[in-house]
């Protein structure tokens, strides 16, 4: 529920609601106000200021906080990031489960919440798809990316690294 203001209405003080999502100049004048987040929404931010982000389908059901893996199936399509095979290492994350075939919203660069068992420091590509890990994979074959770094055993700031392929 947004807060609300009083604004004076042609002499007459009058209650109205923040809003809490831009719909562009129709919105110019009004006072936004925080989502359920605590955040402002992305629709207030200027071309070039908020989120790096892109609606991408996804080709196979997709947790909250995967790394993810765009690649091309008769256009871009995003899947889980997986260090076992050369070919789909981590470009970004979802920060909500979206189902296959549907939406989702890719974020390649920020921080992921909500996250399990990561030890703090240096995080790596996982065998496991769509996870982290403190440990860089070690197998033939497998790739080496380093995906960011935990500030704590929920929390990974992501940032991609350049993928190595194990001889």
């Amino acid at each position: 529920m947004a807060d609300k203001y009083l604004y004076n209405n042609s002499g007459t003080v009058t209650e109205r609601s923040a809003i809490v999502t831009s719909a562009g100049a129709g919105d110019s004048g009004k006072i936004p106000g925080l989502d359920a987040g605590g955040q402002l929404d992305q629709s207030f931010m200027p071309t070039g200021i908020g989120a790096d982000t892109a609606s991408i389908t996804a080709s196979e059901a997709l947790a909250a906080g995967d790394l993810v893996n765009v690649w091309n199936s008769t256009g871009a399509k995003v899947r889980k990031a997986d260090a076992t095979t050369a070919g789909k290492e981590a470009h970004g994350f979802v920060k909500a489960s979206v189902s296959s075939s549907a939406s989702a919203t890719v974020y390649f660069e920020g921080g992921i919440t909500g996250l399990t068992s990561l030890t703090p420091g240096v995080q790596y590509l996982s065998t496991t798809p769509g996870i982290a890990s403190a440990t860089a994979p070690s197998a033939s074959g497998n790739v080496v990316q380093r995906v960011g770094f935990a500030t704590a055993a929920t929390a990974l700031n992501f940032d991609a690294g350049t993928p190595i392929v194990l001889a």
